[in-house]
């Protein structure tokens, strides 16, 4: 084992335990910001390692897409939609939490038991060097991956499209106004029916 070889082994665990903690992080804590941040920890994390992965592309792509965008995104929704509210109790609430429990101990095992039975092992012989990565991204994207591609497309418009009607919810009135309801500035008060009887019983009176 050289230098290199040295540097990249001992920037990988630092990045694999920060994504960790981050990740654990996001779930535990109570604080709904605090999360949000370190989901940007998790972002980054992730893009450390795809760059020691030499997929230099990839990983710039993290950092804009998920951490400047989509991060951001959730932050300023967490800060637009800060309601603090009460929650009671949930009846049998340890039964939600073990069962999520179950769950991600499996997840974890799979995903385990894959690792530890994927050959990780690069053979040295093989031509499988790619000198310009975003080359080799796009010719994949336009030729093998086309259908995903454009079906991703249309659903991130599909989104788009329900996120602007559902803000614009509040603006759409119920029902249109009647047009006798419509008053404009030029209609003169109507004369109070009180003053008009007093009126005319002074000039009979007179």
């Amino acid at each position: 084992m050289n230098l290199a070889e040295g540097v990249q082994l001992v920037s990988g665990g630092i990045l694999a335990v920060m994504m960790i903690v981050t990740a654990l992080g996001v779930v535990l804590l109570s604080n709904i910001v605090y999360s949000a941040f370190l989901l940007g920890g998790v972002f980054i994390s992730i893009s450390g390692l795809y760059i020691l992965l030499n997929a230099d592309f990839v990983a710039a792509a993290q950092i804009l897409i998920y951490v400047g965008a989509v991060n951001v995104l959730i932050l300023f929704a967490i800060m637009l939609v800060n309601k603090r509210e009460d929650f009671k109790e949930i009846p049998g609430r340890w039964i939600r939490n073990a069962s999520t429990g179950v769950v991600c101990a499996g997840l974890f095992a799979l995903l385990g038991t894959m690792v530890l039975v994927t050959p990780w092992s690069v053979d040295s012989t093989s031509p499988a060097v790619i000198e310009n990565t975003i080359v080799e991204i796009g010719k994949h994207f336009f030729s093998d991956f086309l259908l995903p591609f454009e079906l991703a497309s249309v659903l991130l418009l599909m989104a788009m499209v329900g996120a602007i009607i559902l803000a614009r919810r509040d603006l759409i009135p119920e029902s249109m106004p009647r047009q006798e309801t419509i008053s404009t500035s030029l209609t003169l008060p109507e004369r109070p029916r009180e003053l008009t009887s007093i009126g005319a019983t002074s000039g009979e009176e007179n």
